[in-house]
This record gives structure tokens, C-alpha cells and sequence, in this order.
């Protein structure tokens, strides 16, 4: 694949592995490097070296070497194919179901269904997949079939032109809708944790949709993407999301609780975290697309039982006054 682009007049003064790393990141800094030592890449028609120092408004052509087959192999795991066409694949990731291969997860991901939903995937970092779900969170994801509907994707989440919108219930009843703004890293010792307070900016708006007695349902806009990141923000401001195994606690159950809402919270195991809807621009159209998804059967129990509970403890009050 060849790509052309120019030097952004930020870069000026950086070495250009660095500047191109920064323009195009989902390459790693050391792939590029190797491009540059092997002559891949030409600026203003020239060969450079990755210690050049750019000025600015540079044009750069780089020949991308064609992705190895991933090492994966495809299952056959259901896809719930939301939308799908020449360029993208728009799914509902169901709780329970990791993304891609990792530590302890090498099969059964959404990353070996897909192989086995259309092979030629295979030949795609990370086949397609251009952003994440946490294992336990469900919704809309989409997925990349070509190298530059990827590209652009990527460029879209990364410049916030892609947009995401997530249904939750958390603990506690939130007195109205705002903005959380507050950066998140890892965590110095669990590289698997994220905290709130060091690291990259991160933003959260959300609005309330019910309260109920212990709880709040919600929808949170993201405008920016880190990992955790609404867990997290909302562990911060003292709202954990309820079922959250790493950020929350035990389910809160409220005072003289029905039945039914003490069976659902006991039996709920997952964080109670939805990406209801996707906005983006289409790859190769331009044209702007749009997604919805409504919660999954376990979330609907939840929110129905938390409604009735709440409707039980007002009639009782009321016919106690």
C-alpha cells in the first residue's frame, strides 16, 4: 500500500521516525524506523535517514509492505452483524466475549470469529479491528475490511470525528448530568488497572435518563477513548458502575428491596456498561453513518427491576402516609 501525506508544521525540529510515528500511529515507532533503513519511505523525493530533522510541509511517501497472515485461526463463534459492506463490518459484541488474542485469552475472541466471518481479514492488523470493548462491556464495535477504510477509521477515533455513546447503571443516585474531566493512566504496579488523576486527558458528558432508589441509569457521551475510561471516571466521582469487577463493590441493594431486585443484583456479574450507539463517517463515501443497539436481555432485567422497586417503595410510602 503506498501512503502519501505532508509533514505537519508541529513536527518541525523532531527527527522524522518521530514525526512520522506521531502521524501515523497505529504503525509502531519501529516498524517505520525499518521502512526508513530499507528505503520504503522518500521525502520531497528523496531517500532520508530516521535521524532527519524535518522543518514542516515536507511531503512523504511511504510503501507499506504487505501485512503477514495473522497467526490466528478463525472459530466458528456467532457474529451478530449489525451492518456490513465492501469497507466495514459494524457487530454486537456481546458481553462475555474478548476482542482479541491476548495473555490468557489465545481463542475464543471476537478477533477469531471474525477470521472465520471473512477470511481475508486475515491479512489486516489486528484483523480490522480498530478499537475496543472491555470482555464484559457489550455493544457496537466496528471493524475494517480494507487497509485504508482502516486507516481512516483510526484517524477518525483518534481526531474524535468518530462518536460513541454507552447506556449504564451505576451505584448511587446522581443529582443531574455533567461533564467529568479528568485525566487516566495505569496504575504504577497493576499495569492492568487504570487510575484517574495522571496520564491523558480524559473527558466524559453524560446525562441521567431514571434514578431509582440506589441507583442511576445514564448515558455517557465520550469524547475522548481511553481504556477504562467510564469505569474509571465514574469510580472517581464516587459513581462506581454497578457490576464493576475492578472499579465498584458488592451491589449495593437497597432497604427492604423486593425480591425480584435482590435476585438480579445478586446474580449480576458484569459490569452494567452498553455502547448503544456509533457515529462515524464512512471510508470511502464520506457519508456519515449512524448506529444504535438497544441494552441486551441482562440489562433490561436490571433496569426493569430496579423500576419496580422503586415504584413498590412509593406506593408503599404513600399508602403508609
Amino acid at each position: 500500500m503506498h501512503i502519501k501525506a505532508t509533514i505537519p508544521e508541529h513536527c518541525a525540529g523532531t527527527r522524522l521516525d518521530k514525526a512520522l510515528a506521531s502521524m501515523f500511529c497505529d504503525y509502531s515507532r519501529t516498524a517505520i524506523q525499518t521502512w526508513l533503513d530499507n528505503g520504503r519511505v522518500l521525502m520531497d523525493g528523496l531517500q532520508p535517514s530516521r535521524r532527519t530533522i524535518v522543518a514542516g510541509g515536507e511531503t512523504v511517501e511511504i510503501d507499506v509492505p504487505e501485512q503477514a497472515p495473522l497467526e490466528c485461526s478463525p472459530e466458528d463463534i456467532p457474529v451478530d452483524v449489525v451492518f456490513e459492506d465492501a469497507a466495514l463490518i459494524v457487530v454486537n459484541k456481546p458481553a462475555g466475549l474478548v476482542v482479541h488474542p491476548g495473555a490468557g485469552n489465545r481463542h475464543g475472541t471476537l478477533l477469531n470469529a471474525l477470521l472465520n466471518h471473512d477470511k481475508s481479514l486475515e491479512y489486516l492488523p489486528r484483523a480490522g479491528i480498530v478499537h475496543r470493548l472491555d470482555k464484559n462491556t457489550s455493544g457496537l464495535l466496528v471493524v475494517a475490511k480494507t487497509e485504508a477504510a482502516r486507516l481512516n477509521l483510526v484517524r477518525q477515533f483518534k481526531t474524535r470525528a468518530a462518536g460513541r455513546r454507552y447506556v449504564t447503571v451505576v451505584e448511587g443516585r446522581l443529582v443531574s448530568g455533567g461533564t467529568i474531566d479528568v485525566a487516566i493512566g495505569r496504575h504504577r504496579h497493576d499495569r492492568r488497572r487504570m487510575v484517574a488523576g495522571t496520564g491523558k486527558n480524559a473527558v466524559s458528558h453524560y446525562r441521567i435518563i431514571s434514578r431509582y432508589r440506589s441507583h442511576s441509569l445514564i448515558r455517557v457521551m465520550l469524547e475522548t477513548g481511553r481504556t477504562h475510561q467510564i469505569r474509571v471516571h465514574f469510580k472517581h466521582v464516587g459513581y462506581p458502575v454497578l457490576g464493576d469487577p475492578d472499579y465498584g463493590s458488592r451491589a449495593k441493594i437497597p432497604p427492604s428491596a423486593t425480591t425480584e431486585l435482590i435476585d438480579v443484583l445478586s446474580s449480576f456479574r458484569r459490569q452494567a456498561l452498553h455502547a448503544e450507539n456509533l457515529q462515524l463517517n464512512h471510508p470511502e463515501t464520506g457519508e456519515r453513518h449512524e448506529w444504535s443497539q438497544g441494552v441486551p436481555k441482562d440489562m433490561r432485567e436490571l433496569i426493569v427491576a430496579l423500576k419496580n422497586d422503586l415504584n413498590a417503595w412509593e406506593s408503599d410510602k404513600k399508602n403508609r402516609s
